[in-house]
């Protein structure tokens, strides 16, 4: 019960109490009174009466007699009237019921009034004339009895409403900081911050209003200083402290990470020598100051072109990951850092020999990050040796098919939902208990199987996501085995189908029809917050409404703040593979250790935020172990190999 409920309670005890008190204490004296009232004029009648009649007794005039007795008893004051002549022992009786209008059946049966009556004896003289008995009616006093208590009823009721709505406002307006107080609490529960609360004029209110302000300060101080940690981290730790550029530690996490997830893009190295003829003909201030400028030119123009991110890895060698470009995008994307970099060199003035060199590869199936570092830094060097500005690396591996052909197998394969499944699960850390399974998809053309990790690239590339999503996800509610098993599964959504709000509508009717809407997992990758947080946002309500789970996949992965956790507000996150500290990836101890100190960062800053947390690329038992002292939710990896879904 609420507090308002029971200071309600309280008050309405104490009225009925007081109020029950009132009436009763009116209903006896009523009562006693009509008692007194009733008694009274019952012996002043008898008096009267017996006056009147004494003159027609003595002269045995019995019709005079009874004609007094008539007056008297037609008043309706009497309820038996009784003359008995002594002389012949005659007994005269006049009777009136007891009926009394406007007042209850019920009230009269209560018999509140007992029977009250007199008996006296006409004489004249020493002779006894008769006997006259009177029989109050106790009519007038039920009447009178009634009428007073209803009238004390209706304005104690009229007093209760009364006092009632007075109450209810004024403890509204008193107890409405408290009401603030529980709502911000919740808020604070759910690591949602807002303003600070007015100060009531309540004393006991005051303090407790100025208690939760505090801690919400305080919380929210805590939960920013996790945010700062995180970011400083990497910036102290994978970022170049001259050009404010991530560093190669970063590169190759991230190299790794994107190598691992389908996608397609490629990776350019620039070596850039006039570096050196500048240090060397000025000195390093200007050279740093050069590289600044550039570093930022780089970073306001380039991520524009294409999805990208800017690496320095040495004095003077820049890395350019293009993570989503097809090779016309890639080659736009190397005339334009072509031209910056030609820009950077007309600003100092520099006309020397040996200008830069540009080296790309583009990725392909099944290709290891080292394989695509090597490959560029093969270009780079047969630019570098033919004297020339850019080289791609001719890659041997011929694809299967042409864009086009690709672009008519996955329509007709998501048209007819030509889509098998496989399941890997999310282990908790708690009860080794199964979170949830995630899908991985599989196609079929010419009745070959198709991996996502193949096709998925040109999915993007040729914008079908979001009819992709729909026909993954109305095969996986059709599938028999996902019917019958009734597990949690979750679901990848692309990029497409984030920013389509034609999807989100379908997508929230398609769930509202489904009767267990919370078995489903949706995950968004972290780089589509980032980019475009409006239609994330948009896209995590509606999930949310539903009843489905929202998750963000390569959680920690960008350079940018976590603070959008709290917009997002997600049920769970996945850590990005570069902070799982996997040893596979040649890491040395410091580099590990550096590793573990910005994932166990990461990772407190979501797990603050309330949000779970599973650490994704767990490849074996040492490194479960390593990560299992992060205090995650859980863990996947292909330590637990994915199933089919038969």
């Amino acid at each position: 019960m609420t507090l308002f409920n029971q200071i309600n309670s309280l008050l309405l005890g104490l009225f009925l109490l007081v109020a029950t008190s009132l009436a009763y204490f009116q209903f006896t004296q009523t009562k006693t009174f009509m008692d007194s009232q009733i008694a009274s004029d019952l012996n002043n009648t008898t008096n009267a009466l017996t006056l009147m009649l004494k003159p027609h007794l003595e002269t045995g005039d019995v019709a005079s007699a009874e004609t007094v007795i008539n007056v008297i008893f037609e008043g309706g004051f009497y309820k038996k009237v009784s003359l008995t002549w002594l002389e012949t022992s005659k007994t005269q009786v006049w009777e009136n019921p007891i009926k009394v209008a406007g007042v209850p059946q019920w009230f009269l049966d209560l018999h509140l009034f007992e029977s009250q009556s007199t008996e006296s004896v006409i004489t004249n003289g020493w002779i006894q004339l008769a006997t006259l008995n009177l029989e109050a009616n106790p009519a007038i006093g039920y009447s009178q009895l009634w009428k007073v208590m209803c009238d004390t009823l209706i304005a104690l009721a009229i007093i209760f409403f009364v006092s009632l709505i007075i109450l209810n406002l004024r403890l509204k307006r008193i107890l409405a900081p408290l009401h603030r107080v529980a709502d911000q609490a919740k808020l604070i529960a759910k690591r949602e911050f807002q303003s600070n609360l007015a100060i009531p004029e309540t004393t006991e209110l005051k303090e407790v209003v100025l208690a939760i302000n505090s801690m919400s300060g305080q919380l929210q101080a805590v939960f920013s200083q996790l945010d700062k940690e995180v970011v400083s981290l990497k910036k102290g730790k994978l970022t170049d402290t001259v050009s404010q550029l991530p560093n190669r530690l970063y590169l190759n996490s991230q190299l790794a990470s994107w190598i691992k997830d389908p996608g397609y893009g490629g990776l350019l190295i620039a070596r850039l020598d006039w570096l050196e003829t500048i240090y060397d003909q000025f000195g390093y201030q200007v050279r740093d100051n050069t590289i600044q400028i550039l570093a930022k030119e780089m970073q306001q123009t380039l991520p524009a072109v294409c999805p990208s991110f800017i690496a320095r890895i040495s004095n003077r060698e820049f890395v350019f990951l293009v993570t989503k470009a097809s090779q016309p995008q890639l080659n736009v994307y190397l005339q334009k850092v072509s031209r910056l970099i030609s820009e950077a060199m007309q600003n100092v003035n520099y006309d020397g020999e040996g200008q830069f060199a540009i080296g790309g590869a583009i990725r392909t199936d099944d290709i290891t990050a080292s394989e695509l570092l090597a490959n560029a830094d093969n270009a780079l060097q047969h630019a570098l040796n033919e004297s020339k500005v850019s080289h791609w690396y001719e890659s041997v591996v011929k694809q299967d098919m042409t864009l086009t052909q690709w672009h008519t197998h996955l329509k007709e394969a998501i048209a007819n939902k030509s889509l098998k499944f496989k399941w890997h699960p999310s282990i908790s850390f708690a009860n080794d208990k199964i979170l949830h399974h995630e899908i991985y998809s599989i196609i079929t053309i010419d009745n070959k199987q198709i991996r996502a990790a193949k096709f998925m690239p040109y999915i993007e590339q040729l914008e079908l996501g979001s009819q992709f999503d729909k026909s993954l996800i109305e095969a996986i509610v059709e599938n028999p085995t996902m019917q019958s098993s009734n597990k949690k599964v979750a679901i990848n959504i692309t990029h497409d189908s984030v920013l389509d709000l034609q999807f989100h509508s379908w997508l929230k009717g398609f769930l509202k029809a489904q009767p267990d809407q919370n078995r489903f997992y949706f995950e968004i990758q972290e780089d589509a917050i980032l980019n475009h947080p409006e239609q994330s946002i948009h896209f995590a309500n509606l999930i949310k409404e539903v009843g489905a789970q929202l998750g963000i996949d390569h959680y920690g992965r960008e350079m940018a703040s976590l603070s959008y956790l709290q917009n997002i507000k997600p049920n769970y996150v996945k850590l990005d593979q570069s902070l799982s500290c996997d040893l596979s990836n040649e890491m040395d101890v410091g580099e590990l250790t550096q590793r573990l100190v910005l994932t166990r960062a990461v990772i407190n800053t979501a797990l603050g935020s309330g949000v779970d947390v599973i650490i994704t690329g767990v490849e074996d038992y040492e490194q479960l172990d390593r990560v299992s002292e992060l205090q995650a939710t859980g863990y996947q990896g292909f330590i637990i190999a994915p199933s089919d879904v038969n």
